[in-house]
């Protein structure tokens, strides 16, 4: 059995065993066996292949469609997301072999159509990135077979590379490259899905906005828009009117999830984080009660805040 150890960033390492890869952590925690680049195409071969086979062969997949895949794929998406947010290694890995399944799966559907397949989908993918990054690419290389970074292209007749140097210019870029696009949006919001959940529908839209300009100059000014739209919302609530309360709900909402992206918090993660801490209390409370043997229908408000307490002081 050979073995070889490939050093990367000097933190992790590589360990290839001829005849097997197995993946676990060696006495080193920083090191870690990882697959070569061949290994990687035969195992995404290998998956096709399966596929394949269970198209043809199992009956539940021969009947499925783009239509009766797709409340899976939101599932599988958001399992995904969960074990993310838990930053849930084992599960990552998991729900990101599931995500990648209905990937090939919708490509498997658009090929057997005459419409499109997976490397259709691989080299789209390829193009784009190229195309939008033009700090990295000339854009000669789209559509490349083997594409080549700059300097690479750049014999400076007609070459305009952006400026890049941020992450930030990188986003600003890519929103204007995007409306330059054959296909590509054709408006600044017209890439915010309509199907995204509200939350961060309204982030993704403030966000895009941003990109073109449009935002505070201040954003210490974000705060007197939250209380502006708070005073709104409360004023309509004490007059009753349901309707238009519903109305300053919303612009109070929108208006506090602009704060948090101008201070750089995600308010979709924010609120993630709240609901696992609430969860976590509440699961708290209920175990408690059991141990009591008392139904916690049947337990006061002031008991129940007491356990509360109890399990928020756990946390820190």
């Amino acid at each position: 059995m050979k073995r070889v150890i490939r050093e990367n960033n000097a933190k992790y390492a590589c360990i290839d065993i001829v005849f097997h890869k197995i993946a676990v952590p060696l006495e080193n925690k920083n090191i870690y066996c990882m697959h070569t680049r061949q290994e990687k195409m035969e195992a995404f071969g290998r998956l096709l292949d399966v596929l394949d086979e269970l198209r043809e062969k199992c009956p539940w997949d021969k009947k499925q469609t783009n239509e009766s895949l797709r409340p899976n794929t939101i599932e599988e998406t958001y399992e995904l997301c969960d074990a993310l947010a838990r930053n849930d290694n084992a599960n990552i890995c998991k729900e990101l072999g599931d995500v990648l399944l209905h990937v090939c799966f919708y490509a498997k559907i658009g090929s057997e159509q005459g419409q499109f397949d997976m490397a259709d989908v691989c080299n789209k993918l390829t193009d784009k990135l190229i195309f939008r990054h033009p700090h990295v690419y000339h854009p000669s290389q789209v559509g490349a077979p083997s594409p080549r970074p700059l300097p690479y292209g750049a014999d400076g007749a007609g070459t305009d590379t952006p400026e890049a140097g941020t992450a930030q210019q990188v986003i600003e870029n890519w929103e204007q490259i995007k409306l330059k696009e054959k296909d590509g949006n054709k408006s600044v919001l017209s890439g915010v899905p309509d199907a995204l959940p509200s939350l961060i529908k309204a982030y993704r839209i403030q966000d895009k906005a941003r990109n073109v300009g449009f935002d505070w100059e201040d954003r210490g000014d974000v705060w007197k828009k939250v209380r502006e739209e708070l005073g709104e919302l409360e004023a309509e609530i004490e007059r009753g009117d349901k309707e238009r309360s519903l109305e300053e709900l919303g612009d109070f909402i929108f208006s506090v999830i602009n704060a948090g992206r101008l201070y750089k918090l995600n308010p979709d993660t924010a609120l993630e984080k709240t609901n696992r801490k609430f969860i976590n209390r509440f699961n708290y409370i209920e175990e408690h009660s059991i141990k009591m043997g008392r139904p916690l229908k049947d337990m006061t408000l002031a008991e129940m805040d007491a356990l509360w307490n109890e399990a928020k002081a756990m946390e820190y």
